[in-house]
């Protein structure tokens, strides 16, 4: 008998556990966009101007304000203003560095043609015979391998699981990690599912896996 629940038990949380956390990401995201509107003075805010709350009101004009931002970004005119504002942050101590570096950090991860966590690897991590799933983040600069004296190295970043927004950035010589022929949508279902989702892989990467580990 008790099995027996436990089993209908088990079965229902399966069903509900990935809606609620579907909706808890959902939720969180559109609270977030919705708060963007708080930056408005509050004589501004659509509450004030229309009179009354719209549901969702916040997320449509957060959108609507990165679209037509990214479409004057892209003319001529667009661009001389974003270079002007770069120019502007870039003499304002402290804030200069937080700006330069996550501009930098975003251009890099959403430039396309990019090679930032584009490729999935397997390296030995924390300790030889232990693999661990990595993301590529871009080639070592020669002034570190020519302080080290090695072969071409490549940075990488190690997440945590569950959370893989946390993690360790590593470099190391690319005959040292093995690069999988695995997308990075997989890769980040096995790291959040503690490895329980595991990829699909053919049976012809399997056999060149084996091999670059032999």
């Amino acid at each position: 008998m008790i099995a027996a629940l436990r089993k209908y038990f088990i079965s229902g949380l399966l069903v509900w556990l990935p809606v609620w956390v579907t909706l808890l990401v959902i939720k969180f995201l559109v609270d977030l966009l919705s708060k963007s509107l708080l930056l408005l003075p509050q004589q501004y805010q659509p509450d004030v101007l229309i009179g009354f709350h719209i549901p969702g009101i916040g997320v449509i004009i957060t959108v609507l304000v990165i679209f037509f931002t990214g479409l004057l970004a892209a003319n001529f005119v667009g661009r001389r203003l974003v270079a002007l504002g770069d120019a502007m942050m870039a003499r304002i101590p402290l804030v200069r560095t937080i700006y330069t570096g996550v501009k930098q950090v975003t251009q890099t991860l959403f430039t396309p043609g990019g090679q930032s966590f584009r490729k999935v690897l397997l390296v030995e991590y924390p300790r030889e015979g232990v693999w661990s799933i990595a993301f590529q983040t871009g080639e070592v600069g020669k002034e570190i391998e020519g302080t080290l004296k090695s072969e071409p190295m490549v940075s990488f970043f190690i997440p945590t699981t569950p959370n893989p927004t946390s993690g360790f950035l590593m470099m190391a010589p690319k005959s040292k990690i093995v690069e999988l022929d695995m997308s990075v949508d997989q890769a980040l279902k096995f790291v959040i599912s503690l490895g329980v989702v595991q990829p699909v892989v053919s049976p012809v990467s399997s056999k060149s896996i084996n091999e670059k580990l032999s």
